[in-house]
C-alpha cells in the first residue's frame, strides 16, 4: 500500500480511540507509559504489538508475519495486512488489544530532564 494511504488509513484506526494520542512526524506510533504499541514504518506497513495468545490467534486469522525492522524480528509486533488495515471496525478490536496490553504493563521511567532552577 503507498504509504500516504497506509498512513490516512493508520490515523483513522488511532482517531477510533480518542485517548490515543497519535506521535512521531516521520514514523508515526502510539504509546502508552513509555510503551509503544502501534507503528506505522516507513515502508507503509503497520505493526501492533500484542500479547502471546492474541498475537497468535492475529497471525493465523490473516495470514501475516512479525514484524521485522532493520534486519531484527520485533518478537511482539504482527504486521497488519493492507486489506485489514483498510477494515477499521474489524482492526479496532486488535488495536484496544494492544493498548491494554501495554496499559497492564509496568510504566517505563521517563528519560525528560528536569529543569533546573
Amino acid at each position: 500500500m503507498e504509504r500516504s494511504a497506509a498512513l490516512a488509513a493508520y490515523e483513522k484506526l488511532v482517531a477510533t480511540s480518542p485517548e490515543v494520542e497519535r506521535k512521531g512526524d516521520t514514523m508515526p506510533y502510539t504509546s502508552l507509559n513509555g510503551h509503544m504499541f502501534s507503528v506505522l514504518h516507513k515502508d507503509g506497513t503497520v505493526a501492533l504489538r500484542l500479547p502471546k495468545q492474541e498475537r497468535e490467534e492475529f497471525l493465523e486469522k490473516y495470514k501475516t508475519k512479525l514484524s521485522v525492522q532493520y534486519g531484527s524480528v520485533q518478537p511482539e509486533y504482527v504486521v497488519v495486512p493492507d486489506a485489514v488495515l483498510l477494515k477499521t471496525k474489524e482492526l479496532k478490536w486488535w488495536f484496544e488489544i494492544s493498548l491494554r496490553y501495554v496499559g497492564a504493563l509496568k510504566p517505563k521511567p521517563t528519560s525528560k530532564k528536569k529543569k533546573q532552577t
